[in-house]
């Protein structure tokens, strides 16, 4: 596709990452045209290449978050894969990083280090805790972090804590640096200031806490862990209809609520029962009233009970498993896949979710571990001894 017509065409982005927030992060930078140089190191690449080999031999996270980039591979503990590196980043307009703790600085990469060589650079560090402070020196992973913040404490049942099923707090961190990088770029240009940015996966899923932690400030005790059910709402969660399936839905106001009585449970009495008589009454008397309604979804099949439900105005949904998401009708009927390349074959991507109107989406190739490092230290003026040079002594 042509590059050129994407906001960020011209854009030029250099990234040390590995795993998933920074990755993430600067994918959808390649998604509006910016190009992505992703530094890798040689022979092994990103470790998160390794996760799993669902995907022609590579990870699914892998082919996930690192489209549309282009593969470097250098040794930056060595002082020519080092100086390799600050070439790129004198024409580069943000270079993103999440190396491990102190990594950064001992680099010489770090956002002062970066001012004084590259002035109009925009650097983004993405870190576990945040560069300082007390655990700025702490290794951090997802789950880890899903536990320092208390949002394990709020996911599963009431007999057992359960991990979000997805990398929440990498991609949290992920969107952020996302959004603050757009942000530096838009400030640079209108303005002529180069702000460094910095996320860390910590502070990026406590924002993401936000609601239970103004519920536990302030009500004096956190929500409770209730499956697919919801703290403060009810009904709300999923029931068993009599094919042994699962329906969710919830009542988001008084209206829904009276229609739900009057014309699903068929117990338009209850509308004026003081168990039930607002929402807070209907949290506090769940158990009462998730009875009436497991005893009334048991008696018919789910696809009755979704047609009953969407009949009188109820938001509801039948519980997909992941294939049945990829089988979705409206990724079909909008038109959300597309196929890329990846190494060793194709795969099917989703579209990024925002659409421009008018401008394509870019869907480029997935690289291998340093398929593009010749053409790009060629663009460097490195000749082909040189590189080869390189490659001996193990810098590439």
């Amino acid at each position: 596709m042509d590059v050129r017509r994407l906001p960020l065409s011209g854009v030029t982005v250099v990234t040390v990452e590995q795993a998933v927030a920074a990755p993430y992060a600067t994918r959808q930078l390649a998604d509006l045209g910016a190009r992505v140089i992703k530094v890798e190191r040689p022979g092994e690449g990103d470790f998160a290449r390794r996760y799993d080999t669902t995907v022609h031999g590579t990870s699914s996270y892998f082919v996930w978050i690192n489209r549309s980039k282009e593969s470097l591979t250098l040794d930056l503990k060595e002082p020519r894969g080092l100086e390799i590196l600050h070439e790129l980043l004198a024409d580069a307009d943000v270079f993103v990083q999440n190396l491990a703790p102190g990594a950064a600085g001992r680099l010489g990469l770090g956002a002062d280090d970066l001012a004084g060589r590259h002035p109009r650079l925009i650097p983004c560090a993405i870190s576990g805790w945040g560069t300082t402070g007390p655990w700025a020196d702490r290794k951090a992973y997802d789950l880890l972090v899903q536990c320092q913040t208390g949002l394990v404490s709020l996911t599963g049942t009431p007999g057992e804590t359960a991990r979000t099923g997805i990398s929440v707090a990498d991609i949290a961190a992920g969107m952020y640096a996302y959004s603050g990088v757009l942000t530096a770029l838009y400030t640079r240009a209108t303005t002529g200031e180069v702000h460094p940015v910095e996320v860390s996966l910590f502070e990026a899923l406590a924002e993401w806490m936000g609601q239970p932690a103004y519920y536990t400030r302030y009500g004096g005790t956190q929500p409770p862990r209730l499956g697919t059910q919801h703290a403060t709402i009810a009904p709300y969660g999923t029931f068993r209809a009599a094919d042994g399936r699962e329906v969710l839905f919830s009542i988001q106001n008084e209206r829904e609520w009276a229609a739900l009585c009057r014309e699903f449970l068929g117990r338009p009495e209850l509308t004026d029962d003081p168990r039930f008589a607002t929402s807070s009454d209907r949290v506090a008397h769940r158990d009462d009233l998730n009875a009436v309604v497991a005893e009334r979804c048991a008696r018919d099949d789910a696809e009755e009970l979704l047609k009953d439900l969407e009949a009188i105005g109820i938001a509801c949904a039948g519980v997909n498993d992941v294939a049945a998401f990829l089988d979705h009708p409206v990724l079909a009927a909008r038109g959300r896949w597309r196929e890329i390349g990846v190494p060793g074959g194709t795969a099917e991507a989703l579209l990024p979710p925002a659409d421009l109107a008018g401008l394509p989406a870019r869907m480029d190739p997935v690289p291998a571990v340093g398929e593009h490092t010749e053409t790009i230290l060629r663009a460097l003026g490195r000749t082909p001894g040189d590189i080869e040079a390189l490659r001996a002594d193990g810098v590439i």
